[in-house]
């Protein structure tokens, strides 16, 4: 990368997306230009065992050279870096962090890790980018990308596929321009010639000490956590959740060993924890029933008729008792409803 003194604009441009990103990421890639003077990051949700061939498609797609970030490579202009599966992709001055700690927000890769990162590393520089998803990874760090002077581009919901996540954008991170995918790959152009301020934010930043925190061993650590005790659990782990506002006013969630979790997606885990938990109260009950009744049948073989009756009532109640949790699963309803969601 160039040295701070060069700098003329925002050289750093992250982008986040999910559900129904790709079209989206095409519809950019296709109009920035060969000699972009700006290094691109790109966080796609993808399953943590799929093979992305998202550098190919989106090398196919325009001008810029596209291929999966390597840890501890430099930054450089004009190309297209696409965080790994199952790899979180870190900003750190000159170059990049590819690891596997520990899931945010469900998610490896997930957004808010990259763009707060980029924030806390290049300040001003840094432009950040949501699009088409679902619940809200990226809204935090968006917000804190305007927190440091950087510019917050969000796709217009109207033009995504998925809306939820641009939705949760706009709402928190307060975005400086909302627009359709091809209006903001121009905007991202005019937006690497404009001159910001000079010098990157302090590399001793919070945020960034943060992020190396959780990435060297939170557990190992006698650091004491961030935030309050919020009496919840983590989802991944079990490990209790401590509680923290960020400058945005958004709720932040971390467990010790760093899995962390906005407040919408913590709600989405715990939605999916109850469902599980029911699940396997039906199977344990449905089992109980079939036990049951099998002793039932041996006993009735032996002539003992009496016994037999006690076993089939056990069995009957256990059905009865499954086909409440039956009616309770089909009542489950997320805490919050995505706004916007597709059909």
């Amino acid at each position: 990368m160039p040295s701070e003194k060069q700098t003329t604009g925002h050289d750093i441009v992250v982008v986040g997306a999910s559900a129904g990103g790709v079209e989206a990421l095409r519809a950019i890639v296709s109009r920035l230009p060969e000699d972009l003077p700006a290094a691109v990051f790109v966080v796609l949700h993808v399953p943590a065992i799929a093979t992305s061939v998202l550098p190919a498609i989106l090398e196919r797609a325009g001008d810029l050279p596209s291929a999966h970030a390597e840890d501890g490579a430099e930054i450089e202009r004009g190309r297209i870096y696409v965080a790994p599966p199952d790899h979180h992709l870190l900003i750190q001055p000159g170059f990049m962090r590819v690891n596997r700690g520990p899931k945010e927000n469900g998610y490896r890769p997930a957004i808010d890790p990259m763009f707060r990162t980029a924030a806390a590393t290049y300040g001003s520089r840094v432009v950040g980018v949501i699009l088409s998803g679902v619940l809200d990874d990226g809204t935090a760090g968006l917000a804190a990308v305007k927190t440091h002077g950087g510019r917050a581009l969000v796709q217009d919901p109207g033009d995504a596929l998925y809306p939820m996540m641009p939705t949760s954008a706009i709402d928190a991170a307060e975005p400086d321009l909302v627009a359709p995918a091809d209006e903001l790959a121009d905007l991202i152009t005019s937006l690497t010639h404009e001159r910001v301020p000079a010098g990157m934010a302090p590399t001793d930043d919070p945020l960034l000490d943060d992020e190396q925190y959780i990435e060297i061993d939170r557990g190992a650590s006698d650091r004491p956590q961030p935030g309050s005790p919020s009496g919840f659990v983590c989802p991944d782990c079990g490990g209790a959740l401590w509680e923290s506002e960020e400058a945005s006013g958004l709720l932040r969630f971390r467990c010790r060993t760093g899995h962390g979790y906005s407040i919408e997606t913590l709600a989405a885990e715990q939605t999916d924890t109850v469902e599980s938990a029911l699940w396997a109260a039906l199977r344990a009950l449905e089992e109980r029933a079939a036990m049951a009744r099998r002793m039932a049948g041996r006993l009735r073989g032996r002539g003992s008729k009496a016994s037999a009756a006690r076993f089939e009532a056990q069995a009957d109640a256990a059905v009865q008792q499954g086909l409440v949790i039956r009616e309770a699963l089909v009542s489950i309803t997320p805490l919050t409803e995505p706004a916007g969601q597709a059909p």
